[in-house]
């Protein structure tokens, strides 16, 4: 019973994701007090945040149609999203930075990682609706 996305969905998803990854990487990059090892940590973590959440919205889809997928890779999808959001809390309760700057980071990590997993399910459902498994 999977329904092609609305266009009004796949635009909130792209801007939700735009905006968050935006906001992220301007503070990131925008920041001339961090130093670039700060930045590289911060950008790898986002990084590795968006190919998890990814993984886990492709695994639990996965599942949900019957494909099949190995509970070691669910498990390590899960892991790994887990422990990015933890390595950005870590990151943040370590960093020198006003507390409105950490909620700033927060806040548009959360929202570039709701645009990921939106943006998969939208071409998930997309592509579900023309080729049928």
């Amino acid at each position: 019973m999977t329904q092609k996305p609305s266009f009004a969905f796949i635009a909130a998803s792209w801007v939700a994701f735009g905006t968050g990854l935006i906001g992220y990487f301007s503070g990131v990059f925008g920041n001339k007090e961090l130093q670039l090892t700060d930045k590289g940590y911060y950008f790898t973590v986002i990084m590795f945040a968006l190919f998890a959440v990814i993984s886990v919205q492709k695994s639990v889809r996965d599942r949900l149609e019957g494909i099949p997928v190995t509970d070691i890779y669910y498990g390590i999808s899960w892991f790994c999203t887990v422990l990015s959001i933890a390595l950005l809390i870590i990151g943040l309760w370590n960093a020198q930075m006003w507390g409105s700057e950490k909620g700033f980071f927060a806040f548009s990590f959360v929202l570039a990682l709701f645009g990921a997993i939106a943006i998969q399910k939208n071409t998930r459902d997309a592509i579900s609706k023309e080729k049928p498994f």
